[in-house]
């Protein structure tokens, strides 16, 4: 945890590059799909890679904990927040541009809007993104997937800004080591840039698969209260869904948050929910699932700041 002195550092050096675009104390409930949690100590939108630059100096001198936020779907920030710099890619990361069959985007970029574009260009290959509620570079970083197929089967290229290492670097596809809901990158990178290659399409047909994808996502998924997306990640040839149903664990609640009758792999927030009390549920139904099956169900949210006596 960041000490008051060590935040005041981070504070004047930010403040030194960004101005008064550095916010102290900011709400970071808005900011997720779960609609929880408590401030941010230190807050930037960033920019341009230069507010990057700064934010990683700060971080250098000091020694303060980071965070780098993007729409929020795979995040559940604590009660208390987060007590170091939180970190957002602003509107000059929210771009797009075609080269052929290639499709360039800022990290900020929202995949559900990236795959219209693809749509109105007739480039089929990212049809799969409408129905992932989340950023590029998000999706890079979790190697997001829907449908049998995940953003690594269309990535050629990445750029990132890495803030420990403080480095510039441009990253072919093929030198990442991609696996499920994972990418090969280092723990400091930010992905301010990614290129994906598509094919010719006919227009009529990518727009019926993702009116198909978006038809799925509201037939099977709670999209009406608060949540994170999928809690757990599948494990090897079983679905965390199925798992969570057979131990009974459909519709177990804690507090203001109740495991979804839509969808057993959903965790949703009610009137009064806490984010301890989706923490706690997390760990009730893992429990639950452990002991029927023996299979230890691993979270995909990521849980930031403080839970209890553990980070």
């Amino acid at each position: 945890m960041a000490t008051e002195e060590a935040l005041a550092v981070a504070e004047r050096v930010l403040r030194a590059a960004c101005g008064d675009r550095v916010r102290v104390g900011f709400p970071l409930a808005p900011l997720t799909t779960f609609r929880l949690g408590g401030p941010a100590a230190l807050y930037l939108e960033a920019e341009g890679e230069d507010d990057l630059d700064a934010a990683a100096l700060a971080i250098a001198e000091a020694e303060i904990p980071w965070l780098v936020l993007g729409k929020g779907s795979n995040v559940l920030v604590a009660d208390e927040g987060f007590p170091g710099l939180v970190l957002r890619l602003g509107r000059s990361f929210r771009w797009a541009g075609r080269a052929g069959e290639r499709l360039a985007a800022g990290g900020a970029m929202p995949l559900p809007a990236l795959a219209g574009i693809a749509l109105r260009h007739g480039l089929a290959g990212l049809e799969f993104g409408v129905a992932i509620p989340g950023s590029l570079g998000g999706a890079v970083r979790m190697n997001a997937g829907a449908h049998g197929t995940e953003i690594a089967a269309v990535l050629t290229e990445v750029r990132v800004v890495r803030l420990v290492a403080r480095q510039r670097r441009a990253i072919a596809a093929r030198d990442i080591d991609f696996g499920y809901r994972r990418a090969g990158l280092a723990p400091d990178a930010v992905v301010t840039e990614a290129t994906v290659r598509l094919e010719p399409g006919d227009p009529a047909v990518i727009r019926e698969r993702m009116e198909a994808a978006r038809s799925w996502r509201r037939r099977t998924q709670p999209l009406a209260e608060p949540n994170c997306g999928s809690v757990f990640t599948n494990p090897p040839g079983a679905h965390a869904a199925r798992l969570i149903e057979e131990a009974g664990a459909k519709g177990l609640a804690e507090g203001g948050a109740r495991v979804s009758d839509k969808h057993a792999n959903f965790i949703v927030a009610g009137p009064g929910a806490r984010a301890r009390d989706v923490a706690r549920l997390i760990e009730r139904v893992r429990s639950l699932v452990r002991d029927r099956t023996g299979v230890e169900l691993v979270p995909e949210v990521r849980l930031v700041g403080r839970f209890g006596d553990g980070p």
